[in-house]
């Protein structure tokens, strides 16, 4: 069955963006691709920095609300519906939850052929990319370097501690079948 849905999993600065844009640039067919930042950009200033929604706190922590909860379930359905009608999407998503936001992910995407990629990096690496951007919460990769990895369950993993993003994309795109 063919590859319709990448699902990149890693904490923040881990290296996803760069992955998906040179997954976007190699691989054969023309590949959407959507991010949770995208999904936070989309949201009303008031939900963020909201107990309802979602908070980044000083020290780089992430918490979510029952409204930005609400929210990324229909973002979530609404990604499978573009890959059921035919559009093949590449996911950049950072499971605050673990295993829980696998779940959720696995219910939305029931049905459709799906691979999972890890995306790792050690934290201190991470940091320095995070510090780098200069668009983050300092804090933020490494306070998810590794709880994003809790219980999920993959069928490809790459670390960009020390592998360039070309070279993580090229060893996914041998597992995505087209």
């Amino acid at each position: 069955m063919t590859t319709q849905v990448i699902v990149l999993n890693g904490g923040s600065s881990s290296g996803k963006s760069g992955i998906v844009r040179c997954l976007q640039a190699i691989l054969p067919d023309p590949w959407l691709a959507v991010g949770v930042d995208t999904l936070v950009g989309a949201m009303p200033a008031s939900m963020q920095a909201s107990d309802a929604g979602i908070d980044f706190a000083p020290d780089g922590q992430v918490t979510v609300g029952p409204e930005f909860r609400i929210l990324d379930a229909a973002w979530a359905e609404g990604i499978a519906a573009m890959a059921r009608a035919g559009a093949r999407v590449i996911v950049d998503d950072v499971f605050l939850g673990g295993a829980a936001s696998q779940q959720r992910w696995q219910k939305a995407l029931a049905g459709l052929e799906v691979l999972w990629v890890g995306v790792k990096c050690e934290s201190a690496v991470a940091a320095g990319r995070e510090i780098a951007r200069g668009d983050r919460t300092v804090g933020m990769a490494t306070s998810q370097a590794e709880v994003v990895h809790q219980g999920v369950l993959y069928d490809l993993a790459v670390d960009t501690t020390h592998t360039e993003s070309l070279a993580c994309a090229q060893n996914i795109a041998t597992r995505v079948r087209c």
